[in-house]
């Protein structure tokens, strides 16, 4: 029997042609069905959290991480397992007290902020400098704070989308070292957050070369609100403010981090490769369930369903990428060492677990169709498409920055900027039901692009 023949009775037993049986495998509302009744990504934020914890980027507990992300990922059954270091400066944190001594007194609950320098074991008292804005900060003539403990105030606005993080965040990331230049001693801030427990935040800031570092902390709101009044009632008597601080951080030089990698391969190497992730390093605080325990777990848990449902046409790579929070160094190292190139497309989840409902692109012209399937497979979940460009998220940022396509699943973040980077960031924050929503909605964007046609891959790359 000729082998034409032979072809086409083998093609009558088929009940549809392989590329279609490989979409079906891949089918939206399959993958939905499933992802809404699995808990793998519960399992994993819930393990995570309970065996090695907090994971401050650079200490032994985020080289805990590493070490057990790498035996889990390899027991889901993801392919090509491996950690890829990278060195880092690490700063720890120690003790650390707050104390309005006059014209009132009154204890405060305050935590040091990511680089912050030591007042060294008996502390510094000095007179409170307050300043409502950081735009008043920023006026203060050069010299004025000398000696003093600056504090800036400000109130955060609640949003769904987090928006008001990148204006706020600014007296945090930025306010230390702007008073440090002016002469300050140290710096006091109202935590960047939303809530009203007692419960600061912390988080990173930086002082550029040439500013020598002060001790910088953040307030809980309500005493930041408490330490506002006193200043208040202490101005008609020009009575000053006094505050005593201990802080005692310190630098423990160059240790490493890294980034865990772990990938689905795919049938078509020249389709290049589909990178999604989250961070797995925390503040030292909480246990890092929402921030990002659950973006790791999300976005790995969303992986093995594709991998499950059959062998896609371009690689997936799940990053669990270090230093995160303390400067975004593991999504730096993976730009600087993987480039573009074979990229075609990242994603990201660094948002907690709220709900999904939005979808936004960043995708070539030609692949309006891809956008069109997405936002359709999205819609019966009550995902709408956004307005707005994707950006990728911070750790995969550094990649799309140099060509790489995105995709964006917002989640609702009304209530995020209530734990981030509190003590309050634990597993009983995270909803499994809400979780499962996201696994949902990752699987389908994934299931999708993981087989589209259109060419994704960076031109030029």
């Amino acid at each position: 029997m000729n082998t034409r023949i032979l072809a086409a009775l083998a093609a009558l037993t088929l009940p549809f042609p392989l590329a279609a049986q490989q979409t079906a495998a891949h089918d939206p509302a399959a993958l939905q069905q499933k992802a809404l009744a699995d808990d793998t990504a519960y399992g994993i934020v819930e393990d995570l959290t309970t065996e090695i914890g907090p994971r401050l980027a650079g200490t032994e507990r985020e080289a805990a991480a590493r070490a057990w992300a790498v035996e889990r990922l390899k027991a889901m059954g993801f392919a090509n397992v491996r950690i890829e270091p990278f060195d880092m400066k690490t700063w720890v944190r120690g003790i650390e007290t707050a104390e309005v001594t006059a014209p009132f007194a009154g204890s405060m609950h305050i935590s040091a902020l990511g680089n912050s320098a030591s007042t060294g074991e008996k502390g510094l008292e000095a007179e409170v400098a307050y300043f409502r804005t950081m735009a008043d900060l920023d006026a203060a003539p050069e010299g004025s704070l000398k000696g003093k403990i600056a504090f800036v105030s400000h109130k955060m606005t609640r949003t769904q989308t987090g928006a008001s993080y990148g204006q706020f965040g600014d007296v945090r990331r930025r306010g230390p070292a702007i008073a440090a230049k002016k002469g300050a001693a140290a710096i006091v801030i109202r935590s960047v957050g939303t809530d009203y427990h007692r419960n600061p935040h912390t988080g990173g800031t930086n002082f550029p070369e040439g500013v020598t570092p002060i001790p910088a902390a953040a307030l809980s709101i309500p005493d930041a609100e408490n330490l506002e009044r006193m200043i208040r009632r202490a101005q008609p008597a020009a009575k000053p403010v006094t505050m005593k601080l201990v802080l005692t951080p310190r630098q423990i030089g160059i240790t490493q981090s890294g980034n865990v990698i772990a990938e689905v391969p795919g049938s078509d190497p020249d389709a290049g490769m589909i990178l999604v992730g989250g961070h797995l390093d925390s503040w030292d605080l909480g246990t890092g369930a929402i921030d990002d325990g659950a973006g790791v777990a999300i976005t790995a848990a969303a992986a093995k369903l594709v991998m499950d449902a059959g062998k896609p046409k371009r690689t997936i790579r799940v990053v669990w990428f270090g230093a995160e929070e303390v400067g975004l160094f593991g999504g730096i190292a993976y730009a600087q060492k993987h480039g573009a190139a074979n990229h075609a497309l990242a994603m990201e989840s660094d948002f907690g677990a709220g709900r999904i409902w939005q979808v936004e692109f960043k995708l070539p012209e030609a692949a309006k169709d891809l956008q069109t399937r997405i936002t359709q497979a999205l819609a019966p979940m009550g995902i709408g498409r956004g307005a707005g460009a994707a950006g990728g998220g911070p750790d995969v940022g550094p990649t799309v920055t140099l060509g790489v396509n995105a995709i964006d699943l917002q989640q609702d973040g009304t209530d995020y900027f209530d734990l981030h980077h509190t003590p309050d960031d634990t597993l009983d924050k995270i909803d499994p039901k809400m979780m499962q929503q996201n696994v949902a909605a990752w699987a389908t964007v994934l299931g999708i692009v993981a087989n589209d046609p259109a060419d994704l891959l960076p031109k030029g790359k």
